[in-house]
């Protein structure tokens, strides 16, 4: 079993950034953020395969966040970049703990770990 610890969450002002840290208690495959804004359903961030060959990213976010990871430590991370308020939300960190990806990587139903989530919240 996988434990995941997302840190870096806080509030910001719209334009501003934060880092979002995931740490994982052993070795994943592909890894992923997902966030559930106030009322509404969790939605896919971005993704990275294993050796970070391939990143993904919903449309939303495209050209303000980045998604990278350091295998030695075991860590996943989220650069959100000129932030608006409706990437306010609570974001979570998933793990695939397999080493091929049974479907499509921005689904959640293929992750098996997730971390306790961590708030982002972004004024105007």
């Amino acid at each position: 079993q996988v434990q995941l610890v997302e840190s870096g969450g806080g509030l910001a002002q719209a334009g501003g950034s934060l880092r979002l840290s995931c740490a994982a208690s052993g070795l994943t495959y592909a890894m992923a953020w997902f966030r559930q804004p106030p009322g509404k359903e969790r939605e896919f961030v971005a993704a990275i395969t294993w050796r970070g060959l391939r990143t993904y990213y919903a449309d939303s976010v495209k050209g303000r966040f980045t998604i990278s990871r350091d295998n030695p430590k075991n860590t996943l991370y989220l650069q959100m970049n000129t932030l608006k308020p409706e990437d306010t939300a609570v974001y979570y960190c998933a793990a695939d703990q397999s080493p091929v990806v049974r479907g499509t990587i921005d689904t959640p139903n293929i992750y098996d770990y997730w971390g306790q989530g961590t708030q982002v919240t972004v004024s105007p």
